[in-house]
């Protein structure tokens, strides 16, 4: 019908990122503010403000029950936020772009920071490393799963995105014709 429900005002800077939780029921908008915010979609309303980046917040993600959200910032952090509270401190990890899979997160890091132009696996409930996954010869940009939790693909600054098997951490595709960059993979 397009009718819009709600328009959802609290943040003070630009919205860069947001995502629902799987029931549908919240709306997660992360800003240029250093904020991230849930907001009840039935009601229209601001349930909870995620304090604690230094920089701008450029991608979130709900893990698959929708108790956890993780936040990636410029600040080159991911927090891990318990939805039901709001509280940050699961853990901080250094990176910044990051994707949320059942008990999984996969990350990747600013080029200063990861001179191996890597991505990362990481165990979400206690934050151990699992594997670095390598390949690309410029800055990672994105990350994601696909749904059912198999593969993990990614986009890269050097114009390609490569798909690895999530339970052998091998490279299995390597996707190149763009002429620039690849920002964003889903």
């Amino acid at each position: 019908t397009g009718k819009c429900y709600h328009t959802f005002r609290g943040h003070s800077a630009e919205i860069v990122c947001l995502s629902f939780n799987p029931q549908s029921t919240l709306l997660a908008t992360g800003s240029m503010d250093t904020t991230a915010k849930l907001w009840d979609l039935e009601k229209g309303e601001e349930v909870a403000t995620l304090n604690g980046h230094s920089a701008e917040i450029i991608a979130l993600s709900f893990n698959t029950t929708g108790d956890r959200i993780i936040t990636g910032s410029f600040d080159h952090t991911v927090a891990v936020w318990d939805v039901g509270t709001g509280r940050k401190g699961l853990y901080k990890l250094l990176c910044q772009s990051a994707r949320y899979l059942e008990s999984k997160l996969v990350t990747s890091k600013a080029a200063m920071q990861c001179p191996c132009l890597c991505v990362q696996l990481w165990d979400a409930v206690t934050g151990t490393h699992i594997a670095t996954l390598a390949g690309h010869s410029k800055e990672v940009l994105d990350v994601c799963f696909d749904y059912a939790g198999q593969r993990i693909a990614t986009a890269s600054a050097d114009g390609s995105a490569r798909v690895y098997n999530a339970g052998t951490k091998q490279c299995i595709a390597k996707l190149e014709g763009h002429e620039d960059e690849i920002s964003k993979v889903s």
